[in-house]
């Protein structure tokens, strides 16, 4: 069971994470002091809970909190070897853990532990940090707050700040927290509900002077030609674009993207000033850990045609990695760690949006998520003074901290399918659905495309949240429905990787009964349909230039002839040839495209279940719930299909050891003879 005190701080935690005016995600940590019984000697023990490394205060559950000794936490005064080694500091906490599990203790542990408070909150709000980073910052604290809350200079996180704020503590004992240059804020309290209401006296008086006080413009007068554009072509300029942002982001390695155009960014973005601020960068360390120290700005206004736009993309690209790498060569030393990657992690463009990137799509939101606080602190310290964040050299100090590399080594390896974005056409059951869950499971964003917008929709909420899977209506028989889907698709992750051609129906009816009609709907879905999904994701795979794989589901019926299955078996094979055709095409773009040959997949099917399998059971004189087993005994392996052996196929042909294959055929039939292709 959670001691009573730990409880109270997972509460006191989650209601400060849940409002993002008081904390970013996963930013900021508090702490609780209190007593317990230690299982070994029977006595009373003061621990201390903290929120561990990496967590995040709107979700936190006791597994993300350490427990330390505090008599133990404290001793380590006496053994500190001064500022220079303070690093050294941080595996010592590792001897004051009580007891075992938990997460691991966060750098800013010191500063909660040495601090003399029953409660501590260490919080990153945007209103604190525009005092923070402002010019006059610790003046306006003096101003803003009175004798209540003090001015403490830059500091990076550590064992010596810990020290500083508690002797602060101590100085000052009429104060509830304080400012922390470049940084954030500490409060603190003799209860937790006190330790919180000075926390949020703290963030809402900050706001509050900001909003009397502060300029009404900033960011400066609005630019001719870099207003917002409107929404309809807003959007449509983003998904043109993205493909080619998302190529200029992942040269290094592969990145997820999101996209935000919210009111806040337009604004920015079309302002006098959005140029020389974004140029210094952000200050908190949690943002620009996930933003790089400057975003990527593209310098022409939104009435360029996309064209323009995209060659000085380009251009801009080229002079922003050899100042990343100016940056690093600056500041690095013999025993800083190799450098990261030169690309941007935002990128601005004007009367369009933010373009935001990670290793997944969490990672790339909430990297946008950072940059919009960076944005509300510049206006916030813009409006009273000057915005001034830390210089580029403590910047470097804490992008490439070994403590921070040392956290990114014990990250787990990435599944095989992360950073890929797979569209999945007919995925809302079946086969689709199936190969979609697969790949999911593999860590790939996927797009959930099917004819029933909200069966997409549902099969996408099966898979995860919208950092996993959205679901998207796709007429695939209709260009415009295509083109608007894959358009969905590179505005929810930033672009495509992966295309699975699934979607499909069948009728069962002989020569002379097939009609007009008959024909032409299965070969529009099928036949037309896979080719539109494949020239529309082939547009945005070659603008990023990153390779990509294509999947055709054809089918055993692509090489085998049977009874009543004209229009089908013609449109099968119609796909299967564009396997080979779209293979010696697309190959130069680093493209792979390959195709799979399932039968007799009854389960799950909804072609079987629409009327196929009736047919096909009738045609063959069996029960139509046998259907399944009778395949299954006409095969080499007498082992039925089912749509997970399709899937399975799927992750091998686009997974990474078969990078060298393209314009295959895999048949998942359990061994149809008469089907071998060669």
């Amino acid at each position: 069971m959670t001691d009573p005190t730990a409880q109270a701080l997972i509460a006191r935690s989650n209601r400060l994470g849940a409002d993002k005016k008081n904390t970013n995600f996963a930013g900021g940590n508090t702490s609780a002091k209190g007593f317990t019984t230690d299982p070994v000697t029977g006595e009373d023990v003061e621990l201390m809970w903290v929120k561990g490394s990496g967590g995040d205060l709107g979700t936190l559950t006791a597994a993300g909190l350490s427990a330390l000794r505090i008599d133990r936490l404290r001793a380590l005064v006496n053994v500190y070897p001064g500022l220079e080694r303070e690093d050294e500091m941080v595996a010592a906490l590792d001897y004051c853990l009580h007891g075992k599990g938990g997460a691991a203790p966060s750098i800013d542990t010191a500063m909660h532990g040495l601090v003399d408070a029953a409660h501590v909150d260490h919080l990153h709000p945007d209103s604190g940090i525009a005092i923070a980073t402002a010019a006059d910052g610790e003046a306006l604290t003096a101003k803003i707050f009175g004798d209540k809350v003090v001015w403490v200079p830059w500091r990076r996180p550590g064992f010596q700040l810990g020290l500083d704020i508690a002797a602060i503590k101590a100085e000052h004992p009429e104060a509830i927290g304080c400012i922390l240059g470049g940084h954030g804020i500490t409060a603190w309290g003799d209860t937790s509900e006190e330790s919180e209401r000075n926390s949020l006296w703290i963030i809402d008086t900050a706001a509050a002077y900001i909003a009397e006080h502060g300029a009404p413009e900033p960011f400066g007068g609005v630019v001719a030609g870099f207003e917002p554009l409107p929404e309809t072509e807003r959007r449509a300029r983003a998904a043109q674009l993205a493909p080619v942002v998302r190529g200029i982001a992942s040269t290094d390695k592969p990145m997820v993207g999101h996209f935000t155009d919210s009111d806040a960014v337009l604004d920015f973005l079309s302002r006098e000033k959005l140029a020389p601020l974004a140029a210094l960068g952000t200050s908190c360390p949690d943002h620009f850990l996930r933003t790089k120290v400057k975003p990527l700005v593209l310098d022409l206004p939104a009435t360029a045609t996309a064209e323009d736009q995209i060659n000085r993309l380009h251009e801009l690209h080229a002079a922003y990695r050899e100042d990343y790498r100016a940056y690093y060569e600056a500041h690095a030393d013999e025993t800083s760690p190799a450098m990261r990657g030169a690309d941007p992690l935002i990128v601005l463009i004007p009367g369009v949006g933010m373009f935001s990137y990670g290793a997944n799509k969490q990672t790339a939101r909430v990297a946008g998520e950072f940059y919009v606080n960076a944005i509300n602190v510049m206006r916030g310290a813009e409006s009273l003074s000057t915005y001034a964040p830390i210089s580029d050299a403590e910047k470097f100090r804490i992008e490439y901290w070994a403590l921070e590399e040392a956290k990114l080594q014990r990250m787990p390896k990435p599944k095989s399918h992360q950073g890929r974005i797979a569209f999945v056409t007919g995925a809302a059951s079946g086969i689709g659905k199936a190969i979609a869950t697969r790949l999911a499971a593999e860590g790939a964003c996927v797009v959930v495309a099917d004819l029933d917008l909200e069966k997409a929709q549902a099969a996408a909420a099966e898979l995860g949240n919208a950092d996993v899977a959205i679901g998207v209506a796709a007429n695939v028989a209709d260009a415009a429905a295509v083109q608007g889907a894959i358009d969905a698709a590179v505005l929810a992750f930033g672009g495509v990787d992966l295309v699975v051609n699934n979607a499909g129906l069948s009728l069962s009816k002989s020569l002379l009964d097939t009609t007009e009609a008959d024909w032409n709907l299965q070969h529009d879905v099928m036949a037309k349909g896979s080719f539109l999904v494949a020239q529309a994701a082939a547009r945005a795979m070659i603008a990023q230039k990153l390779g990509g794989d294509v999947i055709y589901i054809s089918s055993k019926n692509s090489v085998f002839a049977g009874p009543n299955n004209i229009a089908y078996s013609a449109t099968k094979a119609d796909q299967a040839h564009q396997v080979r055709l779209l293979a010696v095409e697309l190959g130069e773009h680093g493209i792979r495209v390959n195709g799979i040959n399932p039968d007799g997949v009854v389960r799950g099917s909804g072609i079987f279940a629409a009327g196929w399998g009736a047919n096909r059971a009738a045609t063959y004189g069996v029960k139509e719930e046998d259907l399944g087993q009778f395949y299954a005994n006409r095969t080499i392996l007498k082992r039925e299909v089912v749509p997970e052996n399709v899937a399975d196929a799927v992750y091998v042909l686009t997974g990474p050891e078969l990078t060298r294959t393209t314009g295959l055929h895999i048949p998942v039939d359990s061994g149809v003879a008469a089907a071998f292709l060669r």
